[in-house]
């Protein structure tokens, strides 16, 4: 099955046209003792926070029968789903999340060697979407018009972030150095496809890095993005696919191939590419794992260590073969074989920074993630009325108030596939289809029995459709009168 949907407002009841009529003074309404919610403030210095304000809230406690057989014949994409499946994030704090490595593009700018900041702007790549690792939480939709603000004085930049459309829903972001080092920006619009078991998403939209003080402009698209067993077994993540980073100034251009598990999970989370020069002449090796680390080698010390790896390779993939799994219903994520096997020669890119110890009760957020929803203390002064963080349902489902019937629901069909409400549009495309497919036939059998009994019955004249006669035979009757 393959089909695509699109985003909805994240307020049960909501139109489309209405998105910019919902008011953001609501989040006011919380204690404001929530600002202290694991920051603290030493020597006039403000701490950003290290935990959320409550725990994750359980998703084993509700059935999957129990709200779909509520909306059974309802209109698939205006299906009201539980908010407990969401994170407590807005898509646009989510896009935000691409700067949590920002001391590559640093430096990136402080390179003089162009080919060395080709492969620096290409760890920064890998870097952005390291962060969806185990991220199965939904966002919450942005409405159209609802914007995100973001500085960090000791990183050097400030970021603004803004839901620009909604049909089709794009959301555009645009960061900025402080120290006019550099410019960061881009738009994404989200397409979904699903294919049975899992749900892949396409980040249809371009990534622009400008240098500014080299004046070069490097331009990429995002890995695709699926999650795996939407319908049965543990969720997970994978990123694979093709991507061309091209340095407009120079001529060179990085070619990064996100792979695919594979049969025996060997390549899972794997990537693999080359920097080559305006001649098409190979300068550099790119290796690693999108979920680890990254590094760079020359060529032709690559080379070498693959001939001599496939020597070695045959019988390790024998064992592999051998521990394979047969007749599995769920599409279930393999063994890692091992972390970065490190080739002598190379040097270290880009390291993941590790998660606090208690992400998993924190929707698997990174420490960067923790602090995106956090409200500094005077910043509601300071904010556009149509911030993120002055959303009350996001508000709410960061303290864990799920009681207020106001925010216990939301449109969900056409997110970010990082959800597992995927489960859900499988399952109501399904039920629906079904149910199509028995009215057809209930039409039909009813036609065919009421068809012969008014050919034995009938009298002349009496072939109209309030007396049991066929469509058909109406229609005929009222062409000769």
């Amino acid at each position: 099955m393959n089909s695509e949907e699109e985003f909805y407002d994240a307020e049960t009841g909501l139109e489309s046209d209405d998105s910019c009529e919902v008011s953001f003074k609501d989040a006011l309404v919380f204690d404001r003792k929530q600002l202290t919610d694991g920051s603290t403030q030493e020597n006039g210095v403000w701490e950003r926070r290290k935990s959320l304000p409550a725990e994750m809230i359980s998703r084993n406690n509700f059935s999957v029968w129990s709200i779909l057989k509520k909306c059974i014949g309802m209109e698939l994409s205006k299906i009201a789903m539980p908010v407990v499946f969401n994170e407590p994030l807005s898509f646009l704090q989510r896009i935000s999340e691409y700067m949590e490595h920002t001391h590559l593009i640093h430096k990136a700018c402080s390179l003089s060697d162009s080919i060395e900041r080709m492969q620096v702007v290409a760890a920064f790549a890998v870097s952005s979407v390291a962060s969806q690792w185990e991220r199965t939480g939904k966002p919450f939709n942005p409405l159209l018009g609802e914007t995100f603000e973001l500085t960090r004085e000791e990183e050097g930049y400030r970021l603004i972030s803004e839901q620009v459309s909604h049909h089709p829903p794009i959301s555009a972001f645009h960061v900025q150095s402080l120290k006019q080092e550099f410019e960061f920006h881009g738009s994404i619009y989200p397409k979904l496809k699903f294919w049975g078991k899992s749900v892949e998403a396409e980040p249809k939209g371009t990534m622009t890095l400008e240098l500014l003080k080299h004046k070069e402009a490097y331009t990429w698209t995002n890995p695709m993005c699926c999650v795996h067993n939407i319908i049965l077994g543990k969720l997970w993540i994978e990123q694979y696919g093709t991507v061309e980073i091209i340095n407009h100034s120079t001529g060179e251009k990085c070619v990064l191939n996100f792979k695919p598990c594979g049969m025996f999970g060997k390549d899972l989370h794997r990537v693999e590419g080359y920097i080559q020069d305006r001649s098409k002449k190979k300068r550099s090796v790119i290796y690693g794992k999108w979920t680890e680390c990254i590094y760079s080698i020359d060529p032709k010390l690559y080379d070498s260590h693959k001939k001599s790896d496939k020597k070695t390779g045959s019988d390790s993939k024998k064992l592999r073969q051998e521990r394979s799994c047969e007749g599995e219903e769920a599409d279930d994520l393999p063994d890692v074989q091992e972390t970065v096997t490190v080739i002598p020669g190379s040097a270290l890119l880009w390291r993941v920074t590790p998660r606090p110890a208690h992400s998993a009760q924190m929707y698997n957020f990174t420490s960067f993630a923790v602090t995106l929803n956090e409200l500094e203390p005077g910043m509601e002064r300071r904010l556009a009325p149509t911030d993120c963080r002055l959303r009350p349902d996001i508000r709410a489902m960061e303290n864990g108030d799920m009681g207020n019937n106001r925010h216990t629901e939301l449109f969900v069909i056409g997110t970010l596939v990082t959800s597992s409400l995927t489960l859900f549009s499988v399952l109501f495309v399904q039920i629906w289809r079904a149910q199509r497919r028995s009215g057809w036939r209930r039409n039909r059998e009813l036609h065919a029995e009421s068809a012969p009994k008014t050919k034995r019955s009938g009298a002349p004249g009496s072939s109209q459709r309030g007396h049991g006669g066929s469509w058909s035979e109406d229609r005929g009757h009222r062409r000769q009168s």
